[in-house]
């Protein structure tokens, strides 16, 4: 139980390492046409009957922010990675962020205590390799104290893949990002750079899931991640603003949004819940990615899928994890050719934070309750229109726990609050964590911390704004959002979750 899968990684969404930043009309041409091969070989692949089969797998990418004794963000990244010397660890898209990425561990036993002693490690590597430099990890959705200034185009980690991604937005785009957040303090600013997006620090969830059971549970996912995300909200502020609960969605989609005045509300965008239920198998997911959004990475690989599938092989598909990677969707699709191939579902909406004991509460709560609800998807997804559950996620995002969502009930649907949503579907979380083999003791302990946030209302976003009101009052708001970091990260690092912490 909770035993490492050897030979897979969690992360690494992108999938092929880059090493140029700037192409030609051809590479898209070149690309967009491998594009079509690695969709007809996975549409072959899918249509497999053994494709995919194996035990459930978890895994998780965990970002962290570097921030020195005062609270401000330090651009740092490469040192720190390069000191810890732990593989597991990445660059990310800014150069005060770092990401690690854990071994998946089969999710029948204790796959949640597994996850925490190894994401622990980590943070611990980076913890010791950034005192090095006068810097410590933060985990938070968004560093309060961040400037105008720390989100230059200084600031992106210069690596070749994101000076390409960048310049793939900037190419689609062809004019400067508007971000327009509302709020108690609503933020309207321009930036000509994709830097504004590494303010985004998040805690991504690997469910492997079997082909035959990808559909129900996808949209079950797709339901849960409202009530889930309104508890584990923890991104309050922006550059000082007090925004929404989880300012992280609407500055995400915001930053790198690559459609022009004219085609919003005509074209879909590139960070989205997505354009409907899930009817017919994971492949249209896949299929959408090309049909509806331009290549930015236009990087071709030497391997033919065609003619890797034509062999008996099982193909890369570089091409379409690349592009596939470039669309993100909060709740995502991902092929992995690791271990005979295999899906996952990568839930990518929940912040960083407050704690490793509270994230890892977060998925046992959405792993457990999708895993239930999923059995009656049939009948649900007749109930809810996804437009609905798509507003539901949103409000989620902006309100926290005071949302109100509608919610299926009986013939039809109902209105609650997404407190009271969290709270009934709690019985439904600890039967599909039983039904899927995990310990009982360990399926008791996270949903407790996931229901003691809810019951109290204490989220890391709500402990955040009102320890920021406090702090106001008596100091300007620069000197408030440091000390209130500041002592959001000893909080933080001594591990009790949220809802323990004083206001």
């Amino acid at each position: 139980p909770g035993r490492p899968i050897v030979g897979v990684r969690s992360g690494g969404s992108l999938g092929v390492a880059i090493s140029r930043d700037s192409f030609s009309e051809n590479d898209f041409l070149r690309f967009s046409e491998r594009l079509k091969d690695n969709l007809a070989a996975l549409e072959a692949l899918l249509a497999r009957p053994d494709f995919g089969e194996g035990a459930q797998s978890l895994g998780a990418e965990l970002e962290m922010s570097l921030v020195d004794a005062a609270g401000r963000a330090l651009l740092i990244n490469d040192q720190v990675v390069a000191a810890a010397g732990d593989p597991q660890l990445e660059l990310e898209l800014d150069r005060f962020n770092v990401e690690c990425n854990t071994r998946p561990v089969a999710l029948e036993g204790t796959p949640f205590g597994a996850l925490r002693r190894e994401l622990l490690h980590h943070v611990d590597a980076v913890e010791r390799s950034a005192s090095r430099f006068g810097a410590h990890p933060v985990l938070i959705g968004i560093v309060p104290t961040l400037t105008a200034d720390d989100l230059q185009a200084e600031s992106m980690t210069d690596a070749p893949r994101y000076r390409a991604l960048a310049n793939g937005l900037r190419r689609a785009r062809g004019r400067p990002f508007r971000i327009s957040i509302d709020g108690l303090d609503p933020l309207e600013l321009h930036s000509d750079d994709v830097t504004f997006e590494g303010a985004n620090t998040s805690f991504q969830i690997h469910l492997r899931v079997a082909p035959g059971q990808f559909v129900d549970l996808y949209n079950a996912i797709q339901l849960v991640t409202a009530p889930a995300l309104a508890a584990a909200a923890n991104s309050p502020t922006l550059l000082g603003h007090r925004l929404w609960d989880e300012t992280r969605i609407a500055l995400f989609k915001q930053s790198v949004d690559d459609r022009g005045p004219s085609e919003r509300g005509l074209v879909f965008p590139r960070v989205g819940f997505g354009t409907g239920w899930l009817r017919s198998g994971p492949f249209p997911l896949f299929e959408e990615s090309v049909r509806l959004h331009q290549p930015l990475l236009p990087v071709v690989d030497e391997q033919n899928p065609l003619e890797c599938m034509a062999r008996g092989e099982i193909p890369r598909l570089r091409e379409l994890r690349l592009h596939h990677g470039t669309v993100w969707r909060w709740n995502r699709a991902i092929y992995d050719p690791e271990g005979g191939g295999h899906l996952r579902v990568e839930m990518r909406a929940f912040p960083s934070g407050p704690t490793v004991e509270d994230m890892l509460a977060n998925a046992a709560f959405v792993i457990g309750a999708a895993t239930t609800l999923a059995h009656t998807a049939r009948t649900w997804t007749t109930q809810l229109p996804f437009d609905v559950a798509q507003v539901n996620f949103y409000r989620a995002a902006q309100h926290g726990l005071d949302a109100e969502l509608r919610w299926p009930h009986a013939a039809g649907t109902t209105e609650a609050t997404a407190q009271d949503v969290a709270s009934q579907l709690l019985p439904l979380a600890r039967t599909g964590l039983e039904e899927l083999g995990v310990d009982t003791a360990e399926a008791d302990h996270y949903l407790a911390i996931f229901a003691a946030r809810v019951r109290s209302g204490r989220t890391g976003a709500r402990w955040q704004r009102q320890r920021l009101g406090q702090l106001d009052v008596v100091v300007d708001r620069p000197q408030a959002l440091a000390q209130m970091l500041g002592e959001y990260a000893a909080l933080s690092r001594e591990g009790r979750p949220v809802s323990d912490w004083r206001w």
